[in-house]
């Protein structure tokens, strides 16, 4: 799809004595489509020579010569270390040196990495792209069969951990590299490769196209189990010019930003891993999120921006003025990875006028993008909004009944298309088929409607993940875990509201005849098996689940019956 497409005919159509366009909201009555608002402009343009790939276009943007290596790319907030721009150049050049040559990564390899935010990251992702292996990355919290799974499912063919989590790769067979030097010296790691062949001159020739696939990240998507996303260099690539083009939109290119987003989730790989060293921004990196650590961060590095979840907007509001530390250097907080809520946005503009609170939304099936307040003027004036769409993205809203797309403020099903959509999911032609249509279409499953003036709403997830502090949550998933326990005769996971962390996991239980199985012991057993972020927070014992004619679990019946619990649980 190119961005000519986004627009077609539309200056035509706007001449005419009943226009099809509406200039306002972007929609094109037409065809049922709503087009973006803004565009790219010839600066921020997509390439579109097919030999050039992700890290050749991020490298292509850092300052050249002496200033590259004045210009600070990242700093670790923990040790103090710092890493400049051309310090990272040449350590992105002496690993992949070292993985084309040293350890025959080859063009189409996929190589696992599992480890927490760390300075180190950036270089193992864009060496990784750099010789055309195909990155997959991992929650740190995620257990040993959750990896194994993925390791499987992938195809990993070398693994790259933090040493604190190489134990969980054992089983997998996969060859693994250390980030960092053990204590005992056995293995290799990630460090010794760059020292050892830190002089470098240049990336190893290797033919790495727009084409080719670039990542496999994993993402429960709109329906099921989690599944590999399939996304290809141009898809990154998109994304990127996208980001260049906000940050100048939005006067943020000399920010300093702070990271604690993990960079295994798509929002921080694309911000932090990637497109933010194409705008030569200077980044603090946390390794994990800590709400006192990152009071401490902003105050002793000046931070400007914070890309942050609404969890965090949240406990800025609730504890950020008992905490006595000087937030006065902050300009701008972006959230996104789930919906902030009207009120939480009000509350904060109270406490902080002098901040940007700006929202976005955003798949990993389209690589973390889709709509963003690029006018702080705007996002007040909109508080219960995402934004408009991002230059190169299109919109549908999709009846969910009769499936015809509608006009401004009806309410249906979200779809998209931009260069920045997914491949597919990996090796599952099934939900690749269910999640995109014939004409590149995602089906995103969130309920939604466009206004008058082009900002989008998000209402509900049609879709039945839980957003749990931004992390995706699948009941499927929980429910699969719940029936492998002898005790348990059928199980449903539901979505709970939750102030502190957007949703908790809810399981309703049936309880094999003659058992006394607690509440307690349930959660205990799910929590043994899967990554803390899923566990199941709460549990309720029912005689039976209630599913529809075709045997679906009806979660709408069980939502209901949660917060009528509720309500008389308050009286």
């Amino acid at each position: 799809m190119s961005t000519e497409e986004i627009w077609p005919s539309i200056e035509e159509e706007s001449s005419k004595s009943q226009p099809s366009f509406d200039p306002r909201s972007g929609y094109y009555s037409r065809t049922g489509i709503y087009h973006p608002l803004e565009r790219l402009g010839t600066k921020h343009e997509i390439p579109t020579r097919p030999d050039i790939n992700t890290a050749s276009l991020v490298l292509s943007q850092f300052p050249q010569a002496d200033l590259a290596d004045a210009r600070i790319a990242y700093i670790d907030s923990g040790t103090n270390r710092s890493l400049s721009y051309g310090e990272l150049r040449r350590s992105i050049y002496s690993l992949s040196t070292a993985l084309y040559h040293a350890l025959e990564v080859r063009k189409g390899d996929v190589v696992f990495v599992l480890s927490p935010n760390s300075i180190l990251y950036p270089t193992i992702c864009l060496a990784v792209l750099s010789v055309g292996a195909i990155l997959t990355t991992a929650n740190p919290l995620n257990t040993e069969s959750e990896i194994a799974k993925q390791v499987h499912d992938s195809g990993a063919k070398l693994a790259i951990s933090a040493p604190e989590e190489m134990h969980k790769l054992v089983s997998t067979g996969v060859p693994t590299l250390l980030t960092s030097r053990p204590s005992d010296g056995k293995m290799l790691s990630v460090k010794e490769l760059i020292e050892g062949c830190y002089n470098s001159p240049e990336l190893p020739l290797v033919n790495v196209l727009q084409s080719d696939t670039a990542a496999i990240l994993y993402s429960s998507g709109t329906t099921g189990v989690s599944k590999g996303v399939v996304l290809t260099h141009a898809n990154l690539i998109s994304v990127m010019r996208l980001l260049s083009w906000s940050a100048h939109a939005t006067a943020s290119q000399d920010d300093v930003f702070l990271a604690f987003i993990p960079m295994f989730h798509i929002y921080g790989l694309i911000l932090f891993g990637l497109g933010l060293l194409c705008v030569g921004v200077t980044t603090i990196l946390m390794q994990k999120f800590d709400f006192q650590a990152m009071l401490v961060a902003i105050q002793k590095h000046k931070v400007n921006n914070i890309p942050a979840v609404p969890p965090v907007v949240l406990a800025l509001v609730k504890y950020a003025s008992k905490a006595g530390c000087d937030l006065s250097s902050l300009r701008r907080v972006g959230t996104g990875a789930a919906p902030l809520s009207k009120e939480v946005s009000l509350e904060f503009r109270k406490l902080f006028p002098w901040v940007e609170l700006r929202q976005g939304y955003g798949l990993t099936e389209s690589c973390g993008a889709a709509t963003f307040f690029v006018s702080d003027k705007d996002s007040k004036a909109h508080p219960g909004a995402s934004g408009k769409l991002l230059p190169t993205f299109s919109a549908k809203i999709i009846d969910t009944e009769t499936g015809k797309p509608l006009p401004p403020n009806k309410e249906g099903e979200l779809w998209l298309k931009s260069p920045a959509i997914m491949k597919g999911y990996l090796g599952n032609l099934e939900a690749t088929t269910a999640t995109v249509d014939s004409e590149g279409w995602l089906r995103t499953g969130d309920l939604s409607y466009i206004d008058e003036n082009g900002f989008v709403y998000l209402v509900e997830r049609i879709k039945e993940l839980i957003k749990h502090n931004g992390y995706q949550v699948a009941p499927a998933e929980l429910e699969s875990v719940l029936l492998s326990h002898p005790l348990i005769v059928d199980a449903a996971v539901i979505p709970v509201e939750d102030e502190e962390t957007g949703q908790i996991p809810m399981a309703y239980v049936v309880r094999a005849a003659s058992s006394e199985l607690s509440e307690d012991q349930v959660i205990q057993f799910v929590a043994g098996q899967v990554a803390p972020y899923k566990k199941v927070r709460r549990v309720s014992f029912i005689d039976t689940i209630p599913r529809s004619a075709a045997g679906k679990i009806l979660r709408k019946d069980l939502v209901s019956q949660s917060k009528h619990q509720q309500l008389v649980s308050k009286l």
